[in-house]
Formats: C-alpha cells, sequence, structure tokens
C-alpha cells in the first residue's frame, strides 16, 4: 500500500502551521517527494519518513515557494553521505534552472558528491514521467504565469490521484484528472496563474472526480473560512482542507 503524506498546504506564503505547498509518496520501492521547499529533511523526520529513502523528486515548476529547499537538501545529503543517486524530474525549463542554482553554489566541486540523474520532461500532456511497481505517473502541463506541469499518478491498487499544482482553469486539468479518486487541487484565489475553491469545485465536476482536496490556499492572515463551501457550490462530492501532515492511504 503506497501512501501520500502532505507536507506543505499553505500557498506561497507560509506561517507557523503551514509550509509551503509540498507532499511526499511512499510506496514500497520508492519514496518520491512532490516539489522541495523550507528545510527538507527536517520536514520529513517531523513527518517520519527517513530522507535516506528519498529515491525521486519531481520538481513541478521553479518558483521559490516550490524549489527552493533542493540545494539545501542536496548539500544535507551530501553532508550526512548518501551515495546512491537521486533522480530529479521536471520540464526542460524548470530543470535548467535547478542546475543553474546549483552551479552558483558551485556543486561541481563538492567532493564525492553521490549521482543526480535530471530528466528532462517534454510539455506534452499525459507524458509518461515515472513508472514502478508502486505506482505510474504521468505529466501534462497547466496554465501558470510560467512552465508548470500537474500529475496524475496510478497506485497499485489501481486507485488514481491527480494533482492540479499552481494553475488557472483549464481543460488540461479536467483531461488529467478525469474519474480520479482523489483530485488535489488549488485554491489560491482567482487571479492570473491560480484558481479560487468554486474554480476548483468546477473543475472536479466536469473531471468527475469522486473526491477533492483544496491546498495552496491563503493561511495565517488571509485565511478564508469558506473555501470548502465555495467548491462544495460547483462540486457533488466530498472536499476537505489539506493540512499539513494529513496522510492520504492509497
Amino acid at each position: 500500500m503506497s501512501k501520500v503524506i502532505i507536507l506543505g498546504s499553505s500557498n506561497a506564503v507560509p506561517t507557523q502551521k503551514a509550509e509551503n505547498t509540498h507532499m511526499v509518496i511512499l510506496g514500497q520501492q520508492r519514496t518520491l517527494l512532490i516539489d522541495c521547499v523550507s528545510n527538507p529533511i527536517v520536514r520529513l523526520e517531523q513527518a517520519g519518513v527517513d530522507f535516506n529513502n528519498l529515491t525521486d523528486i519531481i520538481i513541478t515548476h521553479f518558483h521559490p515557494d516550490h524549489a527552493s529547499g533542493i540545494p539545501l537538501l542536496l548539500m544535507d545529503m551530501w553532508l550526512m553521505g548518501r551515495q546512491k543517486p537521486l533522480n530529479i524530474y521536471g520540464l526542460h525549463y524548470t530543470l535548467d534552472r535547478v542546475e543553474t542554482m546549483m552551479n552558483l553554489y558551485n556543486w561541481s566541486e563538492w567532493p564525492h558528491f553521490f549521482p543526480v540523474v535530471f530528466y528532462r520532461l517534454p510539455s506534452d500532456e499525459m507524458t509518461p514521467v515515472l513508472n514502478c511497481d508502486d505506482f505510474v505517473i504521468h505529466a501534462s502541463p497547466v496554465h501558470h504565469m510560467i512552465p508548470n506541469i500537474g500529475l496524475r499518478i496510478k497506485f497499485a491498487n489501481q486507485k488514481v490521484m491527480a494533482y492540479s499544482c499552481d494553475t488557472e482553469p483549464c481543460d488540461e486539468v479536467v483531461r488529467l484528472s478525469t474519474d480520479v479518486d482523489m483530485l488535489i487541487h488549488e485554491a489560491t484565489g482567482e487571479s492570473p496563474g491560480h484558481s479560487s475553491a468554486k474554480q476548483a469545485g468546477e473543475i472536479g465536476a466536469k473531471a468527475g472526480a469522486k473526491k477533492m482536496l483544496l491546498i495552496h490556499y491563503p493561511t495565517g492572515r488571509f485565511e478564508r473560512s469558506d473555501l470548502v463551501e465555495k467548491a462544495k457550490s460547483a462540486f457533488d462530492g466530498e472536499v476537505e482542507l489539506a493540512k499539513d501532515f494529513m496522510t492520504l492511504e492509497f
């Protein structure tokens, strides 16, 4: 059985109780981090996940609230003796910038550094990302301010989850989320590159999703109490707010 742990649920402005949006997927063979922010090793330890088991990272897009933790994670793994390879997946646009960022830290001169393998993904709908016994993952481009991907994840028990990432309402997310058991959709608010909770509900309804989890929403002093109700005004299924360290069983 695989499980998903929400490591952060906030939009770009985190609080003490809600970190920037990212999550980890735990399978029998692979441990996958989706986006990488804050202090990743500490966050994983707080979730009860051994960072040494991390095999793969998907970086959805190159905004600080989704990619800022990469240098610290790689450096800490190196300092703590990691030797096995780490796979990092993302669009060409994204990984080019990840490499540029790491070059600013002169990582090529870190002695005995472990292998990091970059997998550059095309901007095509339903692009294969990862296929293993634990899960099969596809990516599709979504409508954000910079190139970005959403994900569709099929688990070994045939349950399917989709993640919109940061996006305006778009048909690509509808197709990515068709008939999923769980749609995790952002609810930042209606603005360029983002969606409101009601718009998220509309996407879930069009896709025929069975359940929705709202994520990447305003927290702290910007928090709103009506997000679930707004989504339910357009979506007939169950709707919840993602919370930090929430665990989803698949």
